[in-house]
């Protein structure tokens, strides 16, 4: 079976045809080829495509047919809405060690969201017959892909419960907590590489009043502010936070 091809996959500089085969060290932040036999993981590493992504490219656009599973290596993307229909809303940030798409994917749809970079950003994808080549053969991975499902579950819970928060520093602390999630973003760690105007655009606020945000939490010690990015100290009270 041949993977579907679009005319956005094939105009000239569209992030298909600049894609590249992983290096040794961009294999190293897959954090799911680990869990393969041999003979997969090398079949798997002959399918990964490598592409570099900046702001105005299109990861995933709403209508698209679904080709590919992506991960983010290094950079940071967003979920958002289409803006021409109305109100933008930005679903979530999607940063370092994230594999995201894998629903669209199982159900060979078009994608309901769009996936663009808020910076320039380096984003893997093995295509869809290699994803369900891999859900056939390995029950490591296929685990794997139940969890992923299932944290998000989780995850777009919590969402919909920010959203509904009026208090500007639990809104700032609740979504950046979501950003540490240490299963569906393994990447992070306990250092994100963000800028306070790109948490604004995750978060619904201005820069300026996610400035006051931070500055708040960290008088909390619920986060370090660190030059270019944020580091947190205590994730289960940052999840729990509630303005007093």
């Amino acid at each position: 079976m041949n993977t579907p091809t679009t005319d956005a996959d094939l105009r000239p500089g569209s992030l298909r045809q600049r894609a590249r085969s992983p290096s040794a060290a961009e294999l190293e932040m897959i954090p799911w080829l680990g869990l393969l036999e041999a003979a997969d993981r090398q079949r798997v590493i002959a399918a990964l495509r490598v592409v570099e992504a900046s702001p105005g490219d299109f990861v995933c656009k709403i209508g698209r047919q679904a080709n590919y599973w992506f991960g983010v290596l290094d950079g940071l993307l967003k979920m958002s809405n289409d803006s021409s229909l109305g109100f933008a809303i930005t679903f979530t940030g999607v940063p370092p060690g994230a594999w995201f798409g894998e629903g669209t994917v199982l159900k060979r749809e078009v994608y309901r969201y769009n996936i663009e970079p808020l910076r320039r950003s380096v984003v893997a994808g093995i295509d869809i017959d290699t994803f369900f080549w891999l859900l056939e053969r390995s029950i490591p991975f296929n685990r794997y892909v139940m969890n992923q499902l299932n944290e998000r579950l989780g995850q777009f819970i919590a969402a919909r419960e920010i959203d509904r928060l009026n208090d500007p520093d639990t809104r700032v602390a609740r979504s950046l907590a979501a950003l540490f999630h240490p299963v569906l973003y393994p990447g992070v760690g306990t250092l994100l590489r963000i800028t306070q105007q790109e948490l604004g655009y995750l978060v619904g606020l201005s820069r300026q009043r996610v400035n006051e945000a931070l500055r708040s939490l960290q008088a909390e010690g619920l986060i370090g502010i660190e030059y270019g990015g944020v580091r947190v100290l205590d994730l289960e009270k940052l999840r729990r936070h509630v303005h007093v």
